[in-house]
């Protein structure tokens, strides 16, 4: 168990860069009854990942001479660790991540709907819906805004960072608000249907997508430039059409759906 976690120390930018983030976020702020913040780290993990209590956890940790803490204790640590704990989850996903996202603010957007309260509320369908943006590789909500069912999924709503990557649902192909987050400086990865969008070529004619799909059948996939048609008359938006094909076993589940559906 040391070698292994002498690795996971390793890992995690070793003693010294552990010891500095966990005095910039509070969580080891100077040395009682845990030295240090590998000692800190490794009694944290035995509980969040193990199987015992609080109780336990401390008789684990006294028992291996790790630290000699209380169950209270234990609990007050585990509650001032969090900010600590998102900061190595951060740096651990940063480093397996492609080197264009490296450094780039990552967020999800999505929104979700609540029902209204009372009579009233379900005779007018009426909803409260909740517009959200979460962050990685932080893993936490960074933007939330609250609307009702007037206003709708919009894909520039919440405000755009420049560098930032957006990834979104469907919903979001929004060509008109596409063009505002490359405008201000981000980029943006959007899942499509075939029909979605009106899709041109780079002379401005009208691609059928479903034939450049069969086309692309045996190869597996496409990756090339594409255009998108815009409503107000601006310039097409160039952007990277990426469709990979489903395996056996997923596309057969996608079938059935689609027929029960009909």
């Amino acid at each position: 168990m040391n070698e292994d976690w002498a690795h996971v120390v390793t890992r995690l930018g070793g003693a010294e860069a552990l010891e500095v983030g966990a005095r910039e976020t509070k969580a080891f702020v100077r040395p009682r009854e845990i030295s240090n913040a590998v000692d800190l780290l490794r009694l944290i993990l035995a509980y969040c990942l193990g199987t015992r209590g609080l109780r336990l956890t401390a008789a684990w940790a006294t028992s291996v001479g790790l630290v000699d803490i209380s169950n209270v204790a234990l609990l007050y640590r585990l509650r001032q660790s969090g900010d600590w704990l998102a900061q190595l989850i951060g740096r651990a996903l940063a480093s397996a991540a492609p080197k264009a996202s490296r450094g780039r603010l990552i967020r999800i957007v999505d929104a979700t709907t609540v029902p209204k309260a009372g009579t009233g509320g379900r005779q007018k369908n009426a909803v409260w819906r909740i517009h959200s943006a979460f962050d990685l590789p932080r893993e936490r909500f960074g933007h939330f805004e609250l609307t009702d069912q007037r206003d709708g999924e919009t894909l520039d709503r919440i405000p755009v960072v420049a560098g930032e990557i957006r990834l979104a649902d469907r919903a979001y192909l929004q060509p008109e608000r596409m063009a505002h987050l490359v405008e201000a400086g981000a980029d943006f990865v959007i899942r499509s249907g075939w029909k979605s969008a009106r899709w041109l070529d780079r002379k401005g004619n009208l691609i059928n997508l479903v034939v450049e799909l069969r086309k692309a059948s045996a190869r597996g996939m496409i990756d090339r430039a594409i255009w998108i048609k815009r409503k107000s008359g601006g310039s097409p938006l160039a952007v990277r059409l990426v469709a990979v094909k489903k395996p056996a076993q997923a596309a057969a589940t996608a079938r059935r759906k689609a027929r029960r559906t009909a």
